[in-house]
């Protein structure tokens, strides 16, 4: 009509359809806007002839042309050749070929190459008239109904009326009579017969059917729905031919076919030729459904919204209310209320303009009431995909003053799952030895799928379209949601892992939150650079560099800090923008999996982040040497590491970066500050009950202050308060686990028989739990196993130097294989200037120790591993390099 009007023709009147309750026709809405008379009709006629109140109405607008587009009602011909100029008809397919009302629907169907439009003259056939002319486009592949009079027959139909009016204003419209040649009669797609998939068809034959049916009414089959023992009807949509492997999933019965495999990207269909179809969407019961999760329980995910989006939301119900003339409730549902495909198409753009997000039709199909349409909106702005969180199995415990909840299955593509042959393994707090509860333990298969996952995150996923921004909001608003539950987080990771409440609220959990804030800055910020090359003269070139994700990338990590060692590493491989699938700790893997849950409520589309709890040799393994990994981050002991790095190299070579073991020296000369050396000297052993990798494991004391360290640090070592880990007045809690305990005891025993003298601690603590005493052992001589091997717990190494003997302490310090941390008290600057330099460690503390930070680079030297954790060096571990040049 705009159109029309633009191109100098006057509107006489617009006729058109009656309100469907409050709602009016969007043409007739127009016309009212531009004072253009509007007449509205249930019918032209009755028992076959015109009424005569309609022609009485219709001949008073004295119209020189009718104009026919969209038309869904039967024109007598007293009307259609009332005018001088006639009538002109707008019809959606190449006549002759498609007549009927379908005609669009059988475009698809029937496989055609071409699509397009027809303005035609309009008879008593209304699509066998003479033509006018025609326009006409490719057909690709998946294109379905929606997609074609969006890209095609909508915009092109509107600027062909136009021409079309115009050429019969000034004389030169053609009257080409329609061939029967090529002339198809298609019926109208409304019987239920006509709307069965025929399974004797080939796979493309099959996904022409379902395409060309997707908007309405759909291809319909039967299925044996999980949990139904009868087939139901279900109606299919989103359909795509399958070109890649057969992927790995669980069947589902279909009536005169094949099974089904309901997978993470779909529902994938056989046709007759043994070629597949993937469907997106079914529709059962009259709701649509995501056809990957067919046989998963559902619920709305629960979301509080901020106040910019709430401003938001009130904007999209009066987007709403405009289209379909109703006050909306939360649970109006969009097409009960009338609402039509080219409704869906206003939809979704203006609510694209407003909420600056990628909208699809998809979006208002899958969720067609107001509240849930509105969630979906906002978590896809986001950068999630915003439909459903899938309800898991919880472990439910009052504990600490208070209740906690948490996961206790595998995460995979943002589902909590039983591992695949039901293997669990348990979960002992080591504070009362007690069974927390059972974690599902990973297969291959498991991990497998969990890579799939990632992949296609990464690859085709919601988190490949976001932009760097919208990424680091997601970590921010993780980073949020941790702080919310950092008490709950704190005292799970105390009751899994023994770490002092007090101690895991500051550091295990803060520090945590921190890597996120500090890395969700970070996200807009990776770049490349220009370079000057020499030019091919006579043209000149331009290089720049791109720094871009490697893809998924695999974590394993240790069970001294969970939370906090997979916050060091996921928090900069996704603000890289890779995908990751992470292993935690077998022993204490319960941080982890509540972690999964809050990256859902952070909107975090499902297979970005994805953890398979299990063992290193079944689990971690599987990661170390998946082909589709291409980067490993991996946090433990040396010897594990070598078998992580080979792993990798025979595996695809990935990219490896490792934090292994540590025998960290800390030398204190006489001229430090005692008091602050004895103080933090204890700290750097005894931190987090010595499981700390950068903890000192060997400490050098000046041979004139040695006796008085000994003595102070002694006296103060048995008033450490042992006891519960929740206890606020605790300060050492039990260690990890059993087996270390063990190892722990043996290791100071070797100790005292190689000649060291325990000065105190050395055993088991005599009470329930996996506690150690504090130890400290003296004399300890470079030969010995103590001098030279990590006990990983909280046992103090004190060897002795000669006064003024710094080059030999630092040769001492330097005659081993690790290269973690280091650090030295005195007050002589240019001392500990010459130790900072020659000391072969990753890092160096002086007149500090355990003072790191997240804007501060963390990695070791020689066995200690290779790579960096923590600042801007983080980054560069999940990014690769790509060198582009230009010739002009």
């Amino acid at each position: 009509m705009q159109k029309l009007v633009q191109h100098g023709h006057t509107i006489a009147g617009v006729f058109t359809v009656l309100d469907k309750g409050s709602r009016e026709d969007p043409l007739a809405k127009a016309a009212k806007a531009s004072d253009i008379p509007v007449f509205k009709f249930k019918a032209w006629r009755r028992a076959g002839k015109p009424l005569p109140e309609v022609l009485e109405q219709y001949h008073s607008v004295r119209a020189d042309l009718n104009v026919l587009p969209y038309c869904s009602q039967f024109i007598p011909m007293e009307v259609i050749n009332y005018p001088s100029m006639k009538s002109i008809c707008y019809h959606p397919s190449l006549l002759p070929r498609h007549r009927g009302a379908s005609s669009i629907n059988w475009t698809l169907i029937c496989g055609d190459q071409k699509a397009g439009l027809t303005i035609f003259w309009a008879d008593d056939g209304l699509d066998t008239g003479p033509i006018l002319l025609q326009e006409e486009c490719d057909v690709d592949e998946n294109d379905t109904v929606d997609t074609l009079y969006n890209r095609f027959l909508y915009p092109v139909g509107v600027s062909a009326v136009a021409r079309a009016v115009d050429m019969v204003a000034n004389g030169t419209a053609p009257k080409i009579v329609q061939s029967e040649k090529g002339a198809t009669y298609d019926p109208m797609l409304n019987k239920p017969e006509l709307q069965k998939i025929d399974w004797t068809k080939s796979a493309k034959n099959i996904h022409d059917f379902i395409r060309g049916m997707d908007s309405v009414p759909g291809a319909s089959c039967l299925m044996k729905l999980p949990g139904n023992d009868e087939f139901q009807e279900t109606l299919l949509f989103g359909s795509t031919l399958w070109h890649s492997a057969l992927p790995i999933g669980k069947e589902i019965e279909i009536q005169g076919t094949r099974s089904g495999i309901i997978h993470q990207e779909g529902l994938l269909l056989t046709g007759s030729d043994g070629n597949y179809v993937n469907i997106k969407r079914v529709k059962v019961n009259g709701r649509m459904k995501n056809a990957a999760t067919l046989d998963l329980v559902t619920k709305q995910v629960d979301i509080e919204y901020t106040s910019e989006e709430i401003k938001s939301i009130d904007a999209v119900r009066s987007i709403w209310e405009a289209i379909l003339s109703i006050e909306i409730q939360d649970d109006t549902d969009f097409f009960a209320s009338g609402a039509g495909s080219m409704d869906v198409v206003r939809l979704v753009e203006e609510v694209k303009d407003l909420f600056k997000t990628e909208l699809e039709n998809e979006d208002v199909f899958m969720a067609p009431t107001f509240a849930e349409f509105c969630l979906n909106v906002v978590q896809k702005s986001r950068g999630g995909k915003g439909d459903i969180q899938i309800e898991y199995r919880p472990i439910e415990m009052e504990t600490n003053n208070m209740k906690i909840k948490f996961p206790c299955q595998l995460f995979i593509n943002g589902e909590f799952v039983d591992a695949e042959n039901g293997k669990t393994t348990p979960s002992i707090n080591p504070a009362t030895e007690e069974l927390i509860c059972d974690v599902q333990c990973a297969s291959k298969n498991d991990v497998d799928k969990a890579v799939a996952a990632a992949k296609a995150a990464f690859e085709i996923g919601e988190w490949s379209k976001i932009s760097a921004r919208e990424r680091g909001q997601l970590l921010y608003r993780l980073a949020d949601l941790m702080q919310q539950h950092k008490e709950e987080l704190a005292t799970i990771e105390s009751i899994d892992s023994g770490a002092v409440y007090t101690l895991a609220l500051k550091t295990h959990v803060g520090m945590s939150i921190e890597t996120w804030r500090y890395f969700a800055g970070w996200t807009d910020k990776i770049q490349g650079s220009t370079i000057p090359v020499s030019h091919a003269r006579p043209n000149r070139n331009l290089s720049f560099t791109r720094k871009e994700p490697i893809g998924v990338c695999g974590l394993v990590t240790p069970w001294n800090y969970p939370l906090m060692m997979l916050s060091w590493k996921m928090a900069a491989c996704l603000a890289a923008g890779n995908t990751v699938v992470i292993k935690p700790a077998q022993v204490c893997p319960l941080t982890a999996l509540k972690f999964a849950e809050l990256s859902v409520k952070a909107g975090f589309p499902p297979g970005v982040i994805n953890v398979v709890t299990g063992t290193g040799s079944v689990a971690g393994q599987a990661i170390a040497s998946h082909p589709h990994i291409r980067k490993l981050g991996f946090t433990g002991s040396t010897e594990i590491g070598q078998v992580i790095m080979k792993s990798c190299a025979d595996s695809n070579l990935k990219k490896v970066s490792l934090e292994l073991g540590g025998k960290s020296p800390l030398v204190i000369f006489s001229d430090c500050d005692l008091d602050k050396a004895v103080r933090l000297g204890m700290q750097s052993v005894f931190f987090n009950k010595g499981e700390n990798c950068i903890a000192a494991g060997r400490i050098f004391v000046e041979e004139s202050v040695h006796d008085e360290f000994i003595r102070r640090v002694v006296q103060e070592t048995k008033k450490i308060q042992i006891g519960d880990p929740l206890n606020k007045s605790t300060s050492h809690g039990p260690q990890n686990h059993y087996a270390h305990l063990k190892k722990l005891v043996e290791y100071a025993e070797i100790g005292v028989k190689e000649g060291a003298k325990l000065e105190c601690g050395g055993k088991r603590v005599n009470r329930p739990g996996f506690f150690f005493e504090p130890t400290v052992l003296s004399n300890v001589e470079d030969h010995m196993f103590v001098a030279k091997e990590e006990s990983f717990g909280p046992i103090m190494i004190v060897s002795k130097f000669s006064n003024g003997d710094i080059d030999g302490v630092l040769r001492r310090a330097n005659a081993t294989e690790y290269g973690l941390a280091s650090g030295v008290f005195t007050k002589d600057i240019s001392k500990a200037l010459r130790f900072a330099e020659r000391i072969e460690a990753g890092t160096v503390f002086v007149n500090t120790y355990n003072k790191t930070d997240v804007a501060a680079p963390f990695g070791g030297f020689k066995q200690s591993g290779f790579g960096k954790d923590l600042g801007q060096d983080a980054l560069n571990e999940y990014l690769k390099t790509k060198c582009v040049t230009i010739e002009y």
